[in-house]
């Protein structure tokens, strides 16, 4: 069930986004057999490069650009392997994207070292050549998966998926969008070809797991947390796959105080969560695996951007 920031607010008060463990405790590692891996995430900053100005009253002087640059950077210090995403919209909500278009959020990602992001459906909002002409600014890759651009301006310039090699562990990452049509003005995607997300999980996990022997797989989605009919959403995305980890989603603005543990169809818990929206939460995961990668536990916290 989506929760708005007040009940997330109080949630987060209470202690409710403290550590979500899995598995076995971290007691029975031994320190030199133990990887910790950290992920930190994003979803529909909508270009709030500044904090949130006096005329909001409810998120006064929170978020920014500069305050999310210190958190992540402290994080590094702290720990040696360190992926950071965003789960799309980065495009549309301040008139620094109407002078910049993405230019100064691209280049401020990049100085943040954002390790990869997928679109969200406010990147279309330019056109194909609103999303082409902006790409140049970013240093680091768009993935989406279901997306195909082969017939258009932007063939060539997404990848379907990436992997990251943190220390022995092998991480693939693939990315999802929501459908288009109905959502944006058909002239902006143009000859864009939209491919069934589920369908779409399914072939890339299994690819990842083995073709490529990745220990841990994540999907950047653009879906949605939940719907009331029987759309894709990010729920719906965990209970049917088999091999995905972690589920890293925007689209519905939604403030998880913790994330979901959801079920897969190997009866595995796929991790959920998104973290609203304006950059005024980052999401934290960490990822504790032996160096056999036969045991495994995680924590969660979210971090308040103010």
């Amino acid at each position: 069930m989506m929760q708005n920031r007040r009940e997330f607010l109080r949630l987060l008060g209470a202690g409710a986004a403290g550590a979500v463990a899995l598995s076995t405790p971290l007691s029975v590692f031994a320190a030199d057999d133990l990887v910790h891996l950290t992920i930190l995430h994003t979803n529909d900053f909508h270009s709030h490069i500044d904090p949130f100005g006096n005329d909001v009253p409810r998120n006064a002087g929170e978020g920014g650009m500069s305050r999310r640059a210190a958190l992540i950077s402290k994080i590094r210090s702290e720990s040696e392997h360190v992926l950071l995403f965003d789960a799309g919209d980065i495009f549309q909500g301040t008139p620094y994207f109407n002078y910049f278009k993405a230019k100064l959020d691209f280049e401020l990602m990049t100085m943040m070292g954002y390790d990869a992001a997928t679109l969200g459906n406010h990147e279309f909002d330019n056109g194909l050549e609103g999303i082409r002409s902006q790409l140049k600014y970013a240093g680091f890759p768009f993935i989406n998966s279901n997306y195909d651009f082969s017939d258009t301006i932007l063939a060539g310039m997404t990848i379907p998926y990436k992997i990251f090699r943190c220390g022995v562990v092998k991480v693939g990452v693939y990315g999802l969008g929501v459908e288009l049509q109905g959502l944006v003005d058909p002239k902006n995607y143009g000859n864009t070809r939209y491919n069934d997300p589920l369908q779409t999980a399914l072939k890339m996990e299994k690819m990842l797991k083995e073709e490529h022997n990745t220990d841990l797989i994540f999907c950047l989605s653009h879906l949605g947390y939940s719907y009331k009919d029987n759309t894709v959403s990010d729920k719906v995305l965990a209970a049917q796959t088999f091999a995905t980890d972690l589920i890293i989603g925007g689209h519905t603005h939604t403030f998880l105080a913790k994330p979901d543990l959801i079920l897969n169809k190997s009866g595995k818990e796929v991790i959920v969560n998104q973290v609203g929206f304006g950059g005024l939460i980052l999401g934290k995961i960490d990822f504790y695996l032996s160096k056999q990668k036969k045991i495994r536990k995680n924590k969660s916290v979210a971090i308040p951007v103010k």
